[in-house]
């Protein structure tokens, strides 16, 4: 009977030790890329991928994540979604491992972007190559060209709408004291000096925080800092007490690593991601309360210098 109860006791922390952990070295993915449970989704454009990519990736191009050029950050359609995620050969069993290039900070946010989708759609074992697959090189590991080809699986998803937080919702979080909405963008978008080019108005949300995404990496890198130095960059920021959280940006790709940082890493309850961020907010058909924004002159000098960098540049 001890036997049997150990043995148990054994199965369950060996489930335990193999759960998907949300941000994986080059030395704790390889060991797993040989493994049938594992997909490792490749969203570099498909040149890069095609140049040379982790043996078994496959590819999955970060633009057939985002939505319409005037709406980037919007999800996609459900059935396009679905019809993509079928392709991968992915479901609920499926281990995803998201890499990008690992460019730099910002290109994180791809991978953080992806992440947060395939949990929407009902993945639950997910993580990100910290470092992308620049740091997969510089480990000297192996890569390849070979052609990757996978079984379709059959999983429909539907959204988890605990994640989402769409434009209507924020709209009414604006005054809540339970509710905290989260600039991810560099200060200079937060304070109105610059916007998206699908913006239609500089500034931020109304009563928004500002915490600037590339705080959570090492200088100058695209590492994501560990899970402590994540809780001192945290503290260090002045944002105490628990609420619900709402991470937005220009369209939904900064806010996706500030998301992945306060709900993957910190562990942070009720964190939710605006996907069609600041580009959507600005584009409702009613102008929404904002703060930040600039005069109506320095709109239009703005609006001037955009025109002329797009036409003789």
């Amino acid at each position: 009977m001890k036997k049997i109860i150990a043995l148990v006791i054994g199965m369950g922390f060996a489930s335990l030790s193999f759960a998907a952990t949300p941000l994986l070295t080059p030395a704790e993915l390889k060991p797993l890329i040989t493994d049938p449970a594992v997909r490792v989704i490749d969203v570099r454009p498909s040149k890069e991928y095609n140049s040379n990519h982790i043996p078994g990736a496959v590819s999955a191009p970060y633009g057939k994540w985002r939505g319409p050029a005037t709406n980037p950050g919007e999800l996609p359609p459900l059935a396009k979604l679905t019809a993509l995620i079928q392709s991968l050969g992915l479901s609920p069993d499926t281990h995803a491992v998201v890499v990008s290039s690992g460019a730099d900070s910002t290109d994180f946010g791809a991978s953080a972007r992806v992440y947060w989708t395939l949990k929407v759609l009902g993945l639950k074992d997910l993580s990100i190559l910290n470092g992308g697959v620049k740091a997969w090189s510089a480990a000297s590991l192996e890569q390849d060209r070979a052609a990757v080809k996978v079984t379709p699986s059959a999983y429909t998803p539907t959204l988890d709408q605990n994640l989402i937080a769409s434009r209507d919702e924020v709209a009414k979080q604006i005054g809540n004291p339970h509710t905290r909405l989260i600039d991810a963008r560099p200060p200079e978008f937060f304070n109105g000096d610059v916007r998206h080019p699908a913006a239609k108005i500089s500034g931020t949300i109304h009563t928004a925080i500002n915490f600037d995404n590339d705080k959570w990496f090492k200088p100058g890198t695209s590492t994501f800092v560990s899970a402590q130095d994540a809780q001192k960059i945290w503290t260090k920021s002045g944002i105490k007490g628990e609420s619900e959280d709402v991470s937005f940006c220009n369209t939904g790709h900064w806010a996706a690593t500030n998301w992945f940082a306060m709900s993957e890493v910190l562990g942070k309850k009720d964190v939710k991601l605006y996907p069609g961020s600041m580009v959507d907010w600005t584009q409702a058909p009613t102008p929404l309360a904002m703060d930040n924004v600039p005069s109506r002159g320095k709109q239009l000098v703005y609006d001037a210098k955009a025109w002329f960098t797009k036409i003789f540049q």
